[in-house]
């Protein structure tokens, strides 16, 4: 299976974000992939949430995922489309949620997936981020079938609980979507280690398309797109800079992997520790 990753710089115009995210499609097919991966925020990265707002719409008014799904019936392709910052109602005062979409050749969405581990965080002076302060977790986890395996979907902050992947590679997904915007610091710090220590537990795939670079709101990204297979190894890092990479999946390694270590197939319930007084 031949896929796609776009390593983005997403800005504060969603116009503009749509156009590249259409012709970042449209490469991917002309490369021969069968699936494009897109990072976090695909559609708006902003974190002045006043001029935000002016631009966030529910999911039938979003010009940016309408155009994505033109782009994948037009191309043929399907598109895991990292995550949008969405509105649920036409209530200003309504908390968004940051949704990820798998969208199929016919230009449909297959499913979606709420954000649940929001990233509430103090890194350091200037480090301090509230995500939950105007989005809303979601509480459901999400396997999706394609044509050779199983998806699971999740969004970046979500990669430091491992529990989720359990519930999804339980589920049966053999290709765990990881679409981020990792900071500088905890991206140097924590981000192919983490990548690859879910590859290995989950005996999975892990696809993981970034964010890269200094944002239009002043942010900066960390980048390193990367795809990992079952046994840990590093297939693809992007590493700075922006634009698409390419990378072949042999889907049938996950079997191969789980039978010589069946991580997956030995997990056990146990009862928890006491809780002290």
């Amino acid at each position: 299976m031949r896929i796609a990753l776009a390593q983005m710089c997403s800005g504060i115009d969603p116009g503009e974000n749509a156009e590249q995210l259409r012709s970042l499609i449209a490469e991917a097919a002309a490369g021969g992939a069968a699936m494009i991966f897109t990072p976090e925020m695909s559609g708006l990265l902003d974190r002045n949430r006043s001029r935000a707002a002016g631009v966030i719409r529910t999911e039938r008014e979003d010009t940016v995922l309408a155009a994505v799904c033109s782009e994948a019936q037009k191309r043929k392709i399907w598109v895991q489309l990292g995550s949008l910052a969405v509105r649920t109602s036409g209530d200003a005062q309504d908390k968004w949620v940051n949704r990820s979409y798998l969208i199929n050749p016919a230009g449909e969405v297959d499913a979606r997936y709420d954000k649940i581990h929001l990233f509430d965080v103090d890194l350091g002076p200037g480090e301090s981020q509230r995500e939950s302060s105007a989005y809303a977790r979601g509480h459901r986890a999400v396997v999706a079938p394609l044509p050779e395996a199983k998806l699971g979907l999740s969004i970046c902050y979500d990669l430091r609980f491992s529990a989720l992947y359990e519930a999804l590679t339980n589920a049966g997904a053999e290709i765990l979507s990881i679409p981020a915007a990792f900071t500088v610091p905890t991206g140097k710090a924590h981000w192919e280690i983490l990548l690859r220590a879910r590859a290995i537990e989950a005996g999975a795939f892990v696809v993981a398309a970034a964010q890269y670079g200094r944002h239009a709101d002043g942010r900066s990204t960390y980048g390193h797109s990367m795809v990992v297979d079952p046994w840990g190894e590093i297939l693809l890092d992007m590493g700075e800079g922006t634009g698409l990479g390419f990378c072949d999946l042999d889907l049938g390694k996950v079997g191969e992997v789980r039978s010589r270590v069946p991580a997956v197939a030995n997990r056990q319930r146990f009862e928890a520790p006491a809780t002290s007084s």
